[in-house]
Parts: C-alpha cells; structure tokens; sequence
C-alpha cells in the first residue's frame, strides 16, 4: 500500500505548516500634512472609504463620533470576490498622543479577530503613520483560508497607508514607504 492522504504524522506536519492561529505586521509611510490632521483623518470613521481602498461603506457609524472606548461601528469590506461586513471596537483613543487602537471582525458570528493600532507622529516629512495588526484566527476554516491567503491579505493590509496620500487632508509625498511586514 501507498501513503495514504489520512497518515496522521504526514496530516499533523502538514497542518502545523499550512493552519496558522496568528499572524502579525506592520506598515509605515511618510505623509506631508500636519499630525493632527491625518489622525483626525484615520479616526474619522466616516471618511473611511476615502482612503480605505477595502472599506467600501460605512453601514453602522459610531453612535457617539469621540469614539469612547466600547464605541463601535459597522463598514462593509471588500476584497475581491469576497464581501462581508465587519464590526470594530474601540479599544483606546487617544488623540493627545495621536493614538488608535480597535479590534474588527466579521459581523458573522466568527470568533477570529484583528487588532489595528495606528500611531501617528512628527516626521522630517511632515508625518509618519505606523499602523500594526495582530490577525488572531479562531477557527479551523477561517485557518485554512488564512493560510491560503495569507500573502493577498498581507498586501491588502498594507494598502491603507498608501492610500492615506490620496485622502483630501494629505499631500502626496516623495518620501520612502517603510513596511514590515510578518513581524516588527
């Protein structure tokens, strides 16, 4: 007989490198406009798809717009083919110290999460956006597309700082991109 598909020890070692539970990564760029303006941007949910190429509308804004933590809002997300609806919460808001932190996840139920942190400071350029995610998949099947999709996701995830240049409040820049990404 062969090798069968259902080898436990071949299905484990193949699990381990092709599921994964988390993964994380980070984005930075360089933007000419003023701090307090592109972080008025980034926490103005409804500007959302503006410079969100992945939000493509904003279905339930935040009841109270100071964004206390507990706040919570509803966008549609786009990455084709797929759409589905995600709910955020806020987690910290702090616009003293330009910081954003807020978890999303599907509005179906699913237990996996994100958690984004965007930091905003002074630059030789004007200013430096940082955004971090955490992606903590909680389920076998979310596991498996994760894992399929990982690199795509990745890049999509990259795409708001980009496109944060294009939002009305900030100027192109000829400034370097600076990414991590998979790790810090």
């Amino acid at each position: 007989m062969g090798i069968s598909t259902h080898d436990r020890v071949l299905t484990s070692a193949h699990d381990r490198r092709m599921l994964i539970n988390e993964f994380q990564g980070q984005a930075s760029v360089a933007i000419e406009a003023e701090p307090d303006d592109v972080f008025a941007t980034i926490t103005a949910i409804d500007r959302l798809p503006e410079w969100n190429a992945r939000i493509t509308a904003v279905l339930e804004p935040p009841a109270d717009p100071s964004l206390p933590t507990g706040t919570e809002w509803v966008v549609q997300m786009t990455v084709p083919p797929a759409r589905w609806p995600s709910r955020s919460r806020v987690v910290t808001f702090d616009p003293a110290l330009c910081s954003f932190e807020h978890v999303s996840r599907s509005d179906d139920g699913n237990p996996s999460d994100v958690v984004w942190r965007w930091t905003v400071s002074p630059d030789l350029h004007g200013t430096m956006v940082t955004v971090e995610w955490d992606v903590y998949v909680r389920t076998f099947w979310r596991r498996l597309l994760f894992a399929r999709l990982r690199s795509l996701t990745t890049r999509h995830l990259r795409d708001p700082t980009r496109t944060l240049r294009t939002c009305g409040c900030v100027d192109g820049s000829d400034a370097p991109e600076r990414r991590h990404v998979n790790g810090r």
